[in-house]
């Protein structure tokens, strides 16, 4: 599908050839655009604006872990139900010391505390969506530059082929910024963080599994998570770079013990693993709008995986800021968004970026998890706190 404006009068032009141009078509972007016709926008007036095919992105094979929040949004766009499994128990630990804390969802009445789910699995869902609800897209297209003007943004798109690009100006009422990438590509933001680690990402068996329950361990480097994902789990281990690197060339057989000394024998024996990957991990955040532009999700802030907020927090701020358009793309909009976005943001960048400093480089108040997590396990109003901030973050 092709970018489209609504037919005028003969003589006239359009004021803009948008309402509202987002730049950036993975999650974050495409359920603003959904949930902004849910809300009766045009669709026709909105604009997707992505570097990737729907076709490239739906092969993405990194893993999502969505909030029940997330669930209760994706639903409201119509993006809801597609492959994903339940987390019902979360398990949290300190490797070689005493104390732990489970969370249950029977303790706060939901069906689940999150989900499980491939990228390219939810892109596919949101892309479905967005073609069936007539948005209006280009890809693969890319944001080579804008321009603020008092009434419009100007884009400055390219289109085609390295070797044969095509050039031309979109004009748009609002621009919205839902592009984030990784931490190591992007420009420095008000608050930047390199927590020296790098996350190892990996598919991996075991010979135990429960169904159904995630585990986060922390350890001496970092944090340790493993997401149950049909019969498999999906692991997050961060490491110190160094260290990383020579896990990342270990062969599968010296892989898979190396993870088991870290781990232990919660679930049985790790029997094989995927092909990894590692990720530099940092905290870049920066809640910036002005009279015609504003950044959300990862474009906003790139946080640390350790509570696995990023994608759950950058959908939070698409349902405000959906709610704010859908009554007019006008810039006084943008102003109200960030007031209304401030204090969810601020206390999620700070619970992760607190953690994420504890764990990632030997920090003297590591001992005292062990006696933290006992006492919470004990506290149902502590968990139920914790659990609330998980699934739905700062309401």
């Amino acid at each position: 599908m092709t970018a489209s404006t609504t037919q005028h009068a003969a003589g006239a032009l359009p004021e803009h050839d948008f309402d509202i141009a987002i730049c950036g078509a993975g999650p974050a972007g495409m359920a603003l655009a959904a949930l902004l016709v849910r809300r009766g926008a045009r669709p026709e007036r909105i604009c997707l604006i992505d570097a990737k095919t729907l076709e490239q992105a739906s092969h993405d094979p990194r893993v999502l872990a969505l909030s029940a929040g997330s669930r209760q949004i994706l639903e409201q766009i119509g993006a809801w139900p597609f492959p994903a499994t339940d987390i019902r128990q979360i398990h949290v630990s300190r490797r070689g010391q005493f104390g732990r804390t489970m969370i249950r969802c029977e303790e706060h009445n939901v069906p689940a505390l999150g989900y499980v789910t491939r990228y390219g699995d939810v892109v596919s869902a949101l892309g479905a969506v967005c073609e069936r609800l007539g948005i209006a897209t280009l890809r693969p297209a890319r944001v080579a530059g804008a321009e603020e003007l008092p009434q419009e943004v100007r884009l400055a798109i390219e289109e085609g082929t390295p070797e044969q690009p095509a050039r031309r100006t979109l004009r748009a009422a609002i621009a919205v910024q839902a592009e984030g990438g990784l931490f190591n590509e992007q420009a420095e933001r008000a608050l930047s963080r390199d927590y020296g680690q790098t996350a190892i990402i990996a598919q991996v068996r075991s010979s135990a599994p429960i169904a159904h329950r995630a585990y986060e361990r922390f350890t001496g480097e970092g944090p340790l998570a493993l997401l149950p994902q049909d019969d498999e789990y999906s692991l997050v281990w961060c490491l110190r770079p160094e260290n990383a690197q020579a896990v990342l060339a270990l062969d599968d057989a010296a892989f898979l013990e190396r993870l088991q000394q870290t781990f232990g024998q919660r679930l049985g024996r790790f029997t094989s693993a995927s092909r990894r990957l590692g990720f530099p991990l940092g905290l870049n955040a920066q809640s910036s709008a002005t009279a015609r532009t504003v950044t959300i999700g990862n474009a906003a802030q790139t946080l640390h995986p350790v509570a696995g907020q990023g994608l759950n927090l950058g959908l939070r701020d698409v349902a405000v800021l959906a709610r704010l358009l859908a009554q007019g793309a006008t810039p006084d909009m943008l102003g109200q968004f960030l007031a209304l976005r401030r204090e969810d943001r601020g206390v999620t960048v700070r619970l992760t970026d607190t953690m994420a400093r504890i764990f990632a480089n030997d920090s003297p108040l590591q001992p005292l998890l062990g006696a933290s997590l006992a006492a919470i396990d004990l506290a149902a109003p502590a968990r139920g706190i914790l659990a609330e901030l998980m699934m739905y973050g700062r309401r």
